[in-house]
Protein backbone atom coordinates (compact mmCIF):
# COMPACT_ATOMS: atom_id res chain seq x y z
CA UNK A 1 0.00 0.00 0.00
CA UNK A 2 1.51 3.30 -1.07
CA UNK A 3 0.04 5.36 1.76
CA UNK A 4 1.61 5.01 5.20
CA UNK A 5 -0.45 3.69 8.13
CA UNK A 6 -0.79 7.05 9.93
CA UNK A 7 -2.24 8.54 6.75
CA UNK A 8 -4.78 5.73 6.45
CA UNK A 9 -5.91 6.12 10.05
CA UNK A 10 -6.16 9.90 9.69
CA UNK A 11 -8.29 9.41 6.59
CA UNK A 12 -10.53 6.96 8.44
CA UNK A 13 -11.01 9.44 11.28
CA UNK A 14 -11.98 12.07 8.70
CA UNK A 15 -14.44 9.56 7.22
CA UNK A 16 -15.91 8.99 10.69
CA UNK A 17 -16.37 12.74 11.06
CA UNK A 18 -18.24 12.90 7.74
CA UNK A 19 -20.46 10.02 8.85
CA UNK A 20 -21.16 11.86 12.10
CA UNK A 21 -22.20 14.97 10.18
CA UNK A 22 -24.91 13.08 8.26
CA UNK A 23 -26.15 10.92 11.13
CA UNK A 24 -29.91 11.15 11.45
CA UNK A 25 -30.51 12.18 7.83
CA UNK A 26 -29.79 8.98 5.89
CA UNK A 27 -32.49 6.52 7.02
CA UNK A 28 -32.95 3.75 5.97
CA UNK A 29 -29.37 3.84 4.68
CA UNK A 30 -26.51 3.84 7.18
CA UNK A 31 -24.58 7.07 7.88
CA UNK A 32 -21.35 6.20 6.09
CA UNK A 33 -18.32 8.42 5.57
CA UNK A 34 -15.74 8.12 2.78
CA UNK A 35 -12.42 9.77 1.96
CA UNK A 36 -10.37 9.54 -1.24
CA UNK A 37 -6.57 9.82 -1.14
CA UNK A 38 -4.57 10.40 -4.31
CA UNK A 39 -1.41 8.48 -5.23
CA UNK A 40 0.61 10.68 -2.88
CA UNK A 41 -1.72 10.15 0.09
CA UNK A 42 -3.34 13.58 -0.07
CA UNK A 43 -7.06 14.00 0.63
CA UNK A 44 -8.75 14.89 -2.66
CA UNK A 45 -12.38 14.05 -1.88
CA UNK A 46 -14.66 13.28 1.07
CA UNK A 47 -18.35 12.88 1.77
CA UNK A 48 -21.11 11.33 3.83
CA UNK A 49 -24.22 9.45 2.73
CA UNK A 50 -26.92 11.70 1.26
CA UNK A 51 -30.59 11.37 2.33
CA UNK A 52 -32.46 8.30 1.04
CA UNK A 53 -32.46 8.17 -2.73
CA UNK A 54 -29.32 10.29 -2.97
CA UNK A 55 -25.71 9.31 -3.50
CA UNK A 56 -23.81 7.10 -1.11
CA UNK A 57 -20.68 8.40 0.60
CA UNK A 58 -18.22 6.77 -1.82
CA UNK A 59 -19.91 8.28 -4.86
CA UNK A 60 -19.89 11.78 -3.36
CA UNK A 61 -16.23 11.49 -2.37
CA UNK A 62 -15.24 10.15 -5.80
CA UNK A 63 -17.10 12.95 -7.57
CA UNK A 64 -15.20 15.53 -5.52
CA UNK A 65 -11.90 13.78 -6.20
CA UNK A 66 -12.47 13.56 -9.96
CA UNK A 67 -9.56 12.15 -11.95
CA UNK A 68 -7.28 12.34 -8.90
CA UNK A 69 -8.95 9.18 -7.54
CA UNK A 70 -7.26 6.99 -10.18
CA UNK A 71 -4.54 4.90 -8.55
CA UNK A 72 -5.45 6.25 -5.15
CA UNK A 73 -7.04 4.90 -1.95
CA UNK A 74 -10.70 4.93 -0.93
CA UNK A 75 -11.17 4.89 2.85
CA UNK A 76 -14.72 4.06 3.96
CA UNK A 77 -16.36 3.39 7.33
CA UNK A 78 -18.49 0.54 5.92
CA UNK A 79 -17.72 -2.07 3.27
CA UNK A 80 -18.79 -0.64 -0.12
CA UNK A 81 -22.18 -2.00 -1.18
CA UNK A 82 -22.61 -4.45 -4.02
CA UNK A 83 -26.36 -3.95 -4.36
CA UNK A 84 -28.44 -2.09 -6.94
CA UNK A 85 -31.23 -0.34 -5.01
CA UNK A 86 -32.32 3.26 -5.55
CA UNK A 87 -28.72 3.91 -6.63
CA UNK A 88 -26.13 1.70 -8.38
CA UNK A 89 -23.60 -0.30 -6.32
CA UNK A 90 -20.76 1.74 -4.85
CA UNK A 91 -18.39 -0.97 -6.07
CA UNK A 92 -19.22 0.07 -9.65
CA UNK A 93 -18.21 3.67 -8.96
CA UNK A 94 -14.95 2.63 -7.26
CA UNK A 95 -13.97 0.37 -10.16
CA UNK A 96 -14.87 2.99 -12.75
CA UNK A 97 -12.77 5.59 -10.90
CA UNK A 98 -9.77 3.27 -10.99
CA UNK A 99 -8.84 3.33 -7.31
CA UNK A 100 -6.01 0.97 -6.48
CA UNK A 101 -6.90 0.28 -2.85
CA UNK A 102 -10.07 0.23 -0.75
CA UNK A 103 -9.82 0.36 3.04
CA UNK A 104 -12.91 -0.05 5.21
CA UNK A 105 -13.62 -0.42 8.91
CA UNK A 106 -16.67 -2.67 9.19
CA UNK A 107 -17.99 -5.46 6.96
CA UNK A 108 -21.55 -4.92 5.75
CA UNK A 109 -23.85 -7.24 7.80
CA UNK A 110 -26.71 -6.75 5.33
CA UNK A 111 -26.70 -9.86 3.13
CA UNK A 112 -28.41 -8.00 0.28
CA UNK A 113 -25.71 -5.31 0.07
CA UNK A 114 -22.69 -7.41 1.12
CA UNK A 115 -20.06 -8.83 -1.20
CA UNK A 116 -18.40 -5.58 -2.19
CA UNK A 117 -14.98 -6.55 -0.84
CA UNK A 118 -14.91 -9.82 -2.76
CA UNK A 119 -15.92 -8.18 -6.00
CA UNK A 120 -13.25 -5.50 -5.61
CA UNK A 121 -10.58 -8.12 -4.92
CA UNK A 122 -11.64 -10.15 -7.94
CA UNK A 123 -11.21 -7.02 -10.05
CA UNK A 124 -7.61 -6.59 -8.84
CA UNK A 125 -8.23 -3.87 -6.23
CA UNK A 126 -6.27 -4.24 -3.01
CA UNK A 127 -8.74 -4.49 -0.12
CA UNK A 128 -8.15 -4.12 3.60
CA UNK A 129 -10.74 -4.29 6.40
CA UNK A 130 -10.87 -3.57 10.13
CA UNK A 131 -9.06 -0.21 10.23
CA UNK A 132 -10.30 1.66 13.36
CA UNK A 133 -13.18 -0.80 13.53
CA UNK A 134 -13.88 -0.22 17.24
CA UNK A 135 -14.15 3.54 16.75
CA UNK A 136 -16.58 3.10 13.89
CA UNK A 137 -18.70 0.49 15.69
CA UNK A 138 -18.99 2.76 18.75
CA UNK A 139 -19.57 5.85 16.59
CA UNK A 140 -22.25 6.93 14.13
CA UNK A 141 -22.85 3.38 12.84
CA UNK A 142 -23.62 2.01 16.34
CA UNK A 143 -27.41 2.12 16.03
CA UNK A 144 -27.60 0.94 12.41
CA UNK A 145 -25.33 -2.03 13.10
CA UNK A 146 -27.46 -2.95 16.12
CA UNK A 147 -30.61 -2.86 13.97
CA UNK A 148 -28.97 -5.12 11.39
CA UNK A 149 -27.86 -7.55 14.08
CA UNK A 150 -31.04 -7.73 16.18
CA UNK A 151 -33.83 -6.58 13.88
CA UNK A 152 -35.06 -4.00 16.40
CA UNK A 153 -34.31 -0.35 17.12
CA UNK A 154 -31.34 0.60 19.27
CA UNK A 155 -32.62 2.09 22.55
CA UNK A 156 -30.61 4.65 24.53
CA UNK A 157 -31.94 5.49 27.98
CA UNK A 158 -31.04 9.07 28.76
CA UNK A 159 -31.50 10.76 32.10
CA UNK A 160 -30.04 13.49 34.30
CA UNK A 161 -29.05 12.78 37.88
CA UNK A 162 -27.51 14.36 40.93
CA UNK A 163 -24.29 12.86 42.27
CA UNK A 164 -26.37 10.88 44.79
CA UNK A 165 -28.52 9.34 42.07
CA UNK A 166 -31.65 11.49 42.39
CA UNK A 167 -33.64 12.54 39.32
CA UNK A 168 -35.68 15.14 41.23
CA UNK A 169 -35.81 16.89 44.59
CA UNK A 170 -38.10 15.62 47.34
CA UNK A 171 -40.89 17.97 46.19
CA UNK A 172 -40.73 16.54 42.68
CA UNK A 173 -39.00 19.53 41.05
CA UNK A 174 -36.39 18.52 38.47
CA UNK A 175 -35.76 21.61 36.29
CA UNK A 176 -32.95 21.89 35.98
CA UNK A 177 -30.68 19.21 37.41
CA UNK A 178 -28.30 19.29 34.48
CA UNK A 179 -26.55 22.36 33.08
CA UNK A 180 -27.44 24.37 29.99
CA UNK A 181 -24.47 22.76 28.23
CA UNK A 182 -25.90 19.29 28.93
CA UNK A 183 -29.33 20.33 27.70
CA UNK A 184 -27.81 21.60 24.45
CA UNK A 185 -25.99 18.29 24.07
CA UNK A 186 -29.26 16.44 24.54
CA UNK A 187 -31.01 18.55 21.90
CA UNK A 188 -28.19 17.73 19.49
CA UNK A 189 -28.75 14.03 20.16
CA UNK A 190 -32.49 14.39 19.72
CA UNK A 191 -31.97 15.99 16.32
CA UNK A 192 -30.23 12.86 15.01
CA UNK A 193 -32.59 10.35 16.65
CA UNK A 194 -35.59 8.73 15.00
CA UNK A 195 -37.90 8.78 18.03
CA UNK A 196 -38.19 9.79 21.70
CA UNK A 197 -40.17 7.66 24.15
CA UNK A 198 -41.78 8.93 27.36
CA UNK A 199 -44.59 7.68 29.56
CA UNK A 200 -47.93 9.35 30.21
CA UNK A 201 -46.68 10.09 33.74
CA UNK A 202 -43.91 12.31 32.40
CA UNK A 203 -46.33 14.12 30.09
CA UNK A 204 -48.81 14.73 32.92
CA UNK A 205 -46.14 15.85 35.41
CA UNK A 206 -43.79 17.92 33.22
CA UNK A 207 -45.70 18.71 29.98
CA UNK A 208 -42.53 18.38 27.82
CA UNK A 209 -42.50 19.36 24.14
CA UNK A 210 -39.89 16.66 23.31
CA UNK A 211 -38.48 18.66 20.43
CA UNK A 212 -34.93 19.16 19.20
CA UNK A 213 -33.86 22.78 19.41
CA UNK A 214 -30.87 24.78 18.23
CA UNK A 215 -28.77 26.91 20.62
CA UNK A 216 -30.88 29.99 19.74
CA UNK A 217 -34.04 28.16 20.81
CA UNK A 218 -35.44 27.61 17.32
CA UNK A 219 -36.54 24.20 16.12
CA UNK A 220 -33.95 21.98 14.45
CA UNK A 221 -34.62 21.04 10.83
CA UNK A 222 -35.13 17.39 11.74
CA UNK A 223 -37.48 16.43 14.56
CA UNK A 224 -37.81 12.95 16.10
CA UNK A 225 -41.12 11.15 16.25
CA UNK A 226 -42.57 11.61 19.75
CA UNK A 227 -43.87 8.45 21.45
CA UNK A 228 -46.13 8.56 24.51
CA UNK A 229 -46.55 5.19 26.25
CA UNK A 230 -49.23 4.29 28.78
CA UNK A 231 -52.96 3.94 29.35
CA UNK A 232 -53.75 7.23 31.06
CA UNK A 233 -55.34 9.97 29.02
CA UNK A 234 -53.28 13.08 28.32
CA UNK A 235 -54.75 16.54 27.82
CA UNK A 236 -55.44 17.59 24.25
CA UNK A 237 -53.45 20.78 24.89
CA UNK A 238 -50.31 18.92 26.00
CA UNK A 239 -47.17 20.28 24.32
CA UNK A 240 -46.26 16.83 23.08
CA UNK A 241 -49.32 16.98 20.81
CA UNK A 242 -48.42 20.30 19.17
CA UNK A 243 -47.47 20.70 15.51
CA UNK A 244 -43.70 20.88 16.06
CA UNK A 245 -43.37 17.16 15.25
CA UNK A 246 -45.46 14.04 14.81
CA UNK A 247 -46.64 12.13 17.89
CA UNK A 248 -47.69 8.51 18.38
CA UNK A 249 -49.63 7.46 21.49
CA UNK A 250 -49.25 3.75 22.28
CA UNK A 251 -51.74 2.38 24.83
CA UNK A 252 -49.57 -0.28 26.45
CA UNK A 253 -47.16 -0.87 29.31
CA UNK A 254 -45.22 -3.54 27.41
CA UNK A 255 -41.82 -2.32 26.11
CA UNK A 256 -41.74 -5.08 23.47
CA UNK A 257 -45.02 -3.81 22.01
CA UNK A 258 -43.60 -0.29 21.93
CA UNK A 259 -40.55 -1.38 19.94
CA UNK A 260 -42.70 -3.46 17.63
CA UNK A 261 -44.61 -0.28 16.79
CA UNK A 262 -41.25 1.35 16.03
CA UNK A 263 -39.91 -1.50 13.90
CA UNK A 264 -39.18 0.86 11.02
CA UNK A 265 -36.97 3.08 13.21
CA UNK A 266 -33.29 2.65 14.06
CA UNK A 267 -32.18 5.12 16.75
CA UNK A 268 -34.54 5.61 19.71
CA UNK A 269 -34.12 7.71 22.86
CA UNK A 270 -35.91 6.65 26.04
CA UNK A 271 -36.50 9.74 28.20
CA UNK A 272 -39.25 8.37 30.42
CA UNK A 273 -39.42 8.46 34.19
CA UNK A 274 -38.40 5.77 36.68
CA UNK A 275 -41.37 3.47 36.02
CA UNK A 276 -40.91 3.29 32.26
CA UNK A 277 -37.13 3.00 32.56
CA UNK A 278 -37.56 0.11 35.00
CA UNK A 279 -39.91 -1.68 32.62
CA UNK A 280 -37.43 -1.42 29.72
CA UNK A 281 -34.56 -2.59 31.92
CA UNK A 282 -36.52 -5.59 33.21
CA UNK A 283 -37.34 -6.49 29.61
CA UNK A 284 -33.66 -6.28 28.60
CA UNK A 285 -34.47 -3.71 25.93
CA UNK A 286 -32.02 -0.93 26.76
CA UNK A 287 -28.82 -1.00 24.71
CA UNK A 288 -27.05 2.06 26.05
CA UNK A 289 -27.35 4.38 29.04
CA UNK A 290 -26.40 8.05 28.90
CA UNK A 291 -26.31 9.76 32.28
CA UNK A 292 -25.76 13.48 32.71
CA UNK A 293 -24.41 13.63 36.28
CA UNK A 294 -24.60 17.09 37.84
CA UNK A 295 -22.31 18.09 40.74
CA UNK A 296 -25.21 18.58 43.16
CA UNK A 297 -26.71 16.62 46.06
CA UNK A 298 -30.48 16.28 46.47
CA UNK A 299 -31.25 13.39 48.82
CA UNK A 300 -34.86 12.35 49.08
CA UNK A 301 -36.80 9.41 47.65
CA UNK A 302 -36.98 10.17 43.90
CA UNK A 303 -34.47 8.06 42.02
CA UNK A 304 -33.90 7.70 38.27
CA UNK A 305 -35.34 4.19 38.06
CA UNK A 306 -37.82 2.05 39.97
CA UNK A 307 -37.82 -1.72 40.35
CA UNK A 308 -35.52 -3.47 37.87
CA UNK A 309 -36.09 -6.98 39.23
CA UNK A 310 -32.92 -7.15 41.34
CA UNK A 311 -33.63 -8.90 44.70
CA UNK A 312 -29.99 -9.08 45.85
CA UNK A 313 -26.60 -7.64 44.95
CA UNK A 314 -25.63 -10.96 43.37
CA UNK A 315 -28.39 -10.41 40.80
CA UNK A 316 -27.37 -6.83 39.94
CA UNK A 317 -27.63 -5.79 36.30
CA UNK A 318 -24.00 -5.45 35.22
CA UNK A 319 -22.99 -2.69 32.79
CA UNK A 320 -19.65 -1.33 31.65
CA UNK A 321 -18.49 2.18 30.81
CA UNK A 322 -17.74 2.83 27.16
CA UNK A 323 -17.14 6.55 27.44
CA UNK A 324 -17.01 9.59 29.71
CA UNK A 325 -17.11 13.27 28.75
CA UNK A 326 -17.21 16.62 30.50
CA UNK A 327 -20.23 18.65 29.37
CA UNK A 328 -19.93 22.06 31.00
CA UNK A 329 -19.91 21.41 34.77
CA UNK A 330 -21.53 17.99 34.32
CA UNK A 331 -20.12 14.55 33.63
CA UNK A 332 -21.67 12.48 30.82
CA UNK A 333 -21.36 8.75 31.38
CA UNK A 334 -22.01 6.22 28.61
CA UNK A 335 -22.66 2.61 29.56
CA UNK A 336 -23.38 -0.56 27.59
CA UNK A 337 -24.40 -4.04 28.83
CA UNK A 338 -21.55 -6.01 30.34
CA UNK A 339 -20.33 -8.36 27.62
CA UNK A 340 -18.78 -10.61 30.24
Amino acid sequence: MSVEEPGIEAAMRLAIEHSRQVKGSTYPNPPVGAVILDRDGQVVGAGGTAPAGGDHAEVLALRRAGRLAAGGVAVVTLEPCNHHGKTPPCVDALLEAGVATVVYAVSDPNKIAAGGADRLSEAGVQVRSGVLRDEVVAGPLREWLHKQRTGRPHVTWKYASSVDGRSAAADGSSQWISSEASRLDLHRRRAVSDAIIVGTGTVLADDPALTARLPDGSLADKQPLRIVVGKREIHSEAKVLNDDSRTMVIRTHDPAEVLQALADRTDVLLEGGPTLAGAFLRAGLIDRILVYVAPILLGGPITAVDDVGVPTIAKALRWQFDGTDRIGPDLLLSLVPNSG
